[in-house]
């Protein structure tokens, strides 16, 4: 797991050994044995919890479905859309209409008069 050669591993002991004494040698190997199981516990309730996700979710084949979906109806969208522009390319340009071609005597001018005010509900 880690790869230590014996030689390592002695040279380790004895460097915990000098830091720790033999008095809290014991009392740490206790402590260290006892985070290696409380991280293992960890380890398989992890475990244990993905194996129960794992059947509830969906299949690939109903994931790629949910997927191509909605890519589907924006394929849709975008060949309606590019039939709109072939109808806007093909239609006739509009009729070239200038303000200045409008002769100035064909224009009704005339003078405006504003509707009557409502009546005042007070007069009754």
């Amino acid at each position: 797991m880690f790869n230590l050669s014996p030689f390592k591993l002695m040279i380790i002991v004895a460097v915990i050994l000098i830091f720790l004494g033999p008095d809290k040698l014991p009392q740490a190997a206790r402590q260290i044995g006892e985070g290696w199981r409380s991280l293992k516990k960890f380890q398989q309730r992890v475990e244990s919890e993905v194996r129960e996700a794992i059947p509830s979710l969906p299949s690939s084949g109903d994931l790629a479905r949910v997927v191509r979906s909605p890519v589907n109806l924006l394929n849709e969208i975008a060949s309606r859309t590019q039939s709109i522009d072939d109808l806007v390319e093909d239609s006739p340009p509009p009729a070239d209409t200038n303000d200045d071609e409008i002769e100035p005597d064909t224009l009704i001018v005339g003078e405006f008069t504003p509707p009557p005010p409502p009546p005042d509900p007070s007069w009754n």
